[in-house]
């Protein structure tokens, strides 16, 4: 029998990817998956648009000079379903542990258009939820589209109710609110592993750590969960890369607030260590008990609000780029037959597995 508020130890994956290879990602991906079930992990989760990388480099030089960088990532996107899906799918469903990775998703229609986008694979290798981030923030639009609603789903699992965010999306009152209406216990939230805005010696840089810190221990505290923060890692490759075209972003990428990874508890508070300027795997304890005291003081799904006076409305419809209509003769009369662009993976099926 399955306990009410369940114990578990959760993975957090502060890593680096093998830098534009698809390939080699997804491979290191499912090494780091069999070696937290090792170590008695039920959930790993990885960075934002760990396979195949983040694209920093939208942030460094204008976008005439980015054409091969976009080109690169494009063709070492994923698609979903696709068989880099189906080696992780198995890799979970093998270990018998939940993963939640990002993944820069390449559409069926198009060999240009890329999704931020993040998995929730099962223990049993089923693709539990398939969310697109809902708007790319700042220079990231430069490289990706829009996402829509259908992933904004709380699943419910073994160990509790979990609910996903990319990034800034945790600074949206609303996406959060809507994961916190679904009973969410624990929320994933995903990062990359820089994100300067500014020269470093101009002093005035976003401090992505301390964002993520104060961002993060808001949603704790109002819904009362745990928040699994998971920001990626920048090694010597990747920053070897990128600074191919200028040897000046060296120097800003070295010195531009790191994100940071780490545990944060119903209360607010950070749980055990964090994971900053190295690469690692941050193991943790995670007591669902712990989220029932602290409703008594604010229950903003229950009974700390006023949903007479607030009304809130999720659209979960799938954007898709067409719509075909045809009429047949069917028994006689005319009836219209829809055809539409491939359905997403999390319409198909939530608990469908992948072998």
């Amino acid at each position: 029998m399955t306990a009410v508020n369940p114990s578990f130890k959760i993975a957090l994956a502060h890593v680096a990817p093998i830098f534009l290879d698809r390939d080699a990602t997804v491979s290191k991906a499912c090494s780091l998956i069999e070696e937290a079930a090792k170590n008695g992990a039920r959930l790993i989760a990885f960075p934002e648009t760990f396979v195949p990388a983040f694209p920093i480099w939208a942030a460094l030089d204008a976008p005439i000079n980015n054409h091969s960088f976009f080109r690169c990532l494009a063709e070492n996107s994923l698609r979903v379903p696709g068989p880099e899906i189906i080696k992780l799918a198995n890799a979970a469903r093998r270990a018998g542990i939940l993963v939640s990775i990002g993944v820069n998703e390449l559409s069926d229609v198009s060999v240009g258009c890329i999704w931020n986008a993040n998995l929730l694979i099962g223990d049993d290798g089923s693709v539990l939820n398939h969310h697109r981030k809902l708007v790319p923030t700042f220079f990231e639009k430069m490289v990706w589209a829009n996402g829509d609603g259908a992933g904004l789903n709380v699943v419910s699992t073994a160990i509790g109710k979990i609910g996903t965010l990319i990034c800034g999306e945790n600074t949206n009152p609303l996406a959060r609110y809507s994961l916190m209406a679904q009973g969410e216990q624990v929320h994933i939230s995903s990062y990359p592993p820089v994100w300067p805005t500014k020269p470093p010696e101009s002093g005035e840089n976003y401090n992505l750590s301390n964002a993520i810190r104060i961002r993060a221990g808001a949603h704790s505290f109002e819904a009362k969960c745990f928040n699994v923060v998971v920001s990626g890692f920048m090694d010597a490759s990747m920053i070897e890369a990128i600074a191919k075209t200028n040897k000046n972003f060296e120097k800003i990428l070295k010195n531009s607030p790191r994100g940071v990874s780490m545990l944060i508890g119903p209360t607010g508070e950070v749980i055990g260590e964090t994971a900053e300027s190295e690469e690692t795997i941050i193991y943790n304890n995670i007591d669902l008990a712990q989220c029932v005291e602290p409703k008594q003081f604010h229950d903003v799904v229950g009974y700390y609000n006023r949903f007479d006076i607030f009304k809130l409305t999720v659209d979960r419809t799938a954007n898709r780029p067409i719509k075909f209509v045809s009429f047949s003769d069917v028994d006689g009369k005319e009836g219209e037959i829809e055809s539409e662009e491939p359905m997403r993976l999390d319409e198909i099926s939530s608990r469908r597995g992948i072998s």
